[in-house]
């Protein structure tokens, strides 16, 4: 992910999900938090609720993908960010999806009261 390093490990997601705040859309749940480094992280996960591994896998490449279009160029330098795919990310239209993630990222944003970079609409 250009401008974006991984949450290498499962502690990354429980903090994010322990310290972190939440916002949920129709199509994705993201999750939030400062990671007290100077870059921000991206995990994306999948339960086995989303449906079997083809749908599972089809989920996580559409959040990758939209995290790259619409994560990276608002992200705040030290955040965790994780994006949780729901039953319906693989069958959501890509522009709804996008709402929802520009959607959750304003609403998080504000929440944790991060500071707005140059450049950015939120």
């Amino acid at each position: 992910m250009p401008g974006m390093n991984s949450i290498p490990k499962r502690a990354g997601f429980l903090r994010a999900r322990r310290d972190g705040e939440k916002a949920v859309a129709k199509g994705i749940v993201v999750q939030a938090v400062a990671n007290g480094e100077a870059g921000s992280r991206l995990g994306i996960t999948a339960s086995k609720k989303i449906g079997n591994a083809v749908a599972r896998n089809r989920a996580r490449r559409r959040l990758r993908a939209l995290a790259n279009d619409v994560l990276a160029p608002v992200a705040r330098p030290g955040m965790d960010y994780v994006l949780i795919a729901r039953f319906e990310t693989g069958a959501r239209p890509w522009n709804l999806l996008g709402e929802d993630l520009t959607k959750t990222i304003g609403y998080l944003h504000r929440k944790l009261g991060t500071p707005n970079q140059p450049g950015s609409a939120t």
